[in-house]
């Protein structure tokens, strides 16, 4: 039933969702409007609104950028590679397959939501291969899926793009919330209960969705021949004749920037305790994959193969600003946090903060998009209602999380790794969802951040 559901919503979310960059064009249009609707401002107030928030997120623009390049990059190395297809062994057979890649992705989302979606399709892949080479049944779609699930259940963990903001000196919001440690954000009761249930919940519910022995799918031709290919984990060898090319394929001094990088985290922890902000989240990972690749030329050039995923941030995180500008300085931030807090009581004004990240999410399809467009409204909100702005930001986050099972922005990376087709994912990844509404929903009514 719930597969079923799912693959009827995914069919819809294919055949009337547009591209988000679409989306980010069209909530553009609507804020104008709103501001000029629902504000004292004029089109020509809201034009220059729109512009003054424009370039007010280029720092966070790179930051974002770099968390998805620099965890692609460690994903993608020699020697994590190699342990991936090391792993892909451990499941014997469907089912254990499904949960294992489940609960790996989920896990790793927690340390980082980027080195989950690349590292989940990379075990999800040579898991297929290796029960393809035992003569293993499996459902490929569904162990697609759990390893997309990563991207439902990172919001609250070390990589939250919302936690790690609010926890950055000189960040949007800071003359209002202030600047919140990371330890703040993610070890409360709330957050921790949250951590554990999605730890043992979704990995649980997509074992349980798993068709019967009988029922599995067939791979489709092209599925089939993409996994037989050969392994892709092949050492690299290039031409070292110039002392130029002997310097890009140093090992020496690759190392020697990775050991002057790790100094300083070292130091940042030694100094300052568990705190994490964007930048030292970016540094560990970026000096990591320096070390993991062993040459500048290797590590550029996994920088290369990563950059097509950032896109969509580029493009769109200045459309986000410019709507946050509008919201802000318009007045209507207190317009739309009137409305929510009209709606809601103490009790209830987190799960509602929740849905309409979720609603949101659909259109604003990243996590720090999505809290410049939507933190400025959920923080006014919370001082209106004298709310927690932790449990607040939290709310918006798993939000944001939730619905990305529905939403393929984020797939389209697991997709080319895989070679699965949409289709394939979301309509398991949609079943899983539904299911784990309860895993957010219930903290939030009863639980203090």
């Amino acid at each position: 039933m719930f597969r079923k559901l799912g693959q009827s919503m995914a069919a819809l979310s294919f055949k009337y969702i547009p591209d988000p960059s679409i989306f980010a064009v069209l909530l553009t249009f609507i804020a104008f409007g709103l501001g000029i609707a629902l504000t004292k401002s004029g089109p020509m107030d809201m034009v220059l609104n729109w512009y003054k928030g424009f370039w007010e997120l280029l720092s966070f623009s790179m930051q974002m950028a770099l968390m998805v390049i620099t965890a692609s990059t460690v994903a993608n190395a020699p020697a994590i590679k190699k342990w991936i297809s090391h792993l892909a062994s451990v499941p014997k057979n469907s089912k254990q397959a499904v949960y294992f890649v489940a609960l790996i992705s989920v896990a790793v989302s927690i340390v980082h939501w980027g080195l989950s979606l690349v590292l989940g399709a990379l075990l999800a892949r040579e898991v297929g291969r290796s029960l393809r080479r035992r003569n293993v049944p499996f459902e490929y779609g569904l162990i697609g899926a759990a390893a997309y699930l990563g991207q439902m259940t990172w919001h609250g963990g070390m990589s939250a793009s919302i936690g790690l903001l609010i926890a950055t000196p000189g960040h949007f919001l800071e003359k209002q919330i202030g600047v919140i440690p990371i330890w703040d954000y993610m070890v409360n009761p709330m957050n921790i209960v949250v951590t554990i249930a999605i730890l043992v919940f979704p990995p649980l519910f997509a074992w349980m969705i798993h068709p019967k022995d009988g029922e599995i799918k067939p791979l489709e031709p092209d599925v089939a021949a993409y996994l037989d290919k050969a392994d892709d984990i092949v050492s690299k060898t290039r031409s070292v004749v110039t002392i130029g090319d002997k310097m890009n394929n140093s090992k020496a001094i690759a190392y020697i920037l990775a050991l002057l990088g790790f100094t300083y985290i070292v130091y940042h922890f030694a100094t300052k305790g568990f705190s994490l902000d964007l930048n030292i989240v970016n540094t560990i990972f970026f000096f990591a994959g320096i070390a993991l690749h062993g040459t500048m030329a290797d590590y550029v050039q996994a920088v290369k193969d990563a950059t097509p995923g950032v896109s969509g941030i580029i493009f769109q995180f200045p459309l986000y600003a410019g709507i946050m500008g509008m919201v802000r300085y318009s007045g209507l931030v207190d317009v739309l946090s009137a409305a929510l807090v009209s709606i809601s009581t103490i009790n209830t004004f987190y799960l509602w903060t929740f849905i309409t990240a979720s609603i949101v999410n659909l259109f604003v399809p990243s996590g720090g998009g999505q809290w410049a467009v939507q933190g400025p409204i959920a923080m006014k909100s919370a001082e209106m209602m004298g709310a927690s702005y932790i449990k607040s930001a939290l709310a918006v986050a798993y939000g944001n999380t939730w619905t990305n099972m529905v939403q393929p922005f984020w797939a389209i990376a697991l997709l080319g790794i895989t070679g699965l087709k949409a289709r394939d994912v979301i309509g398991y990844s949609t079943a899983i969802m539904i299911l784990s509404f309860l895993v957010f929903a219930l903290p939030l009514l009863f639980l203090n951040a």
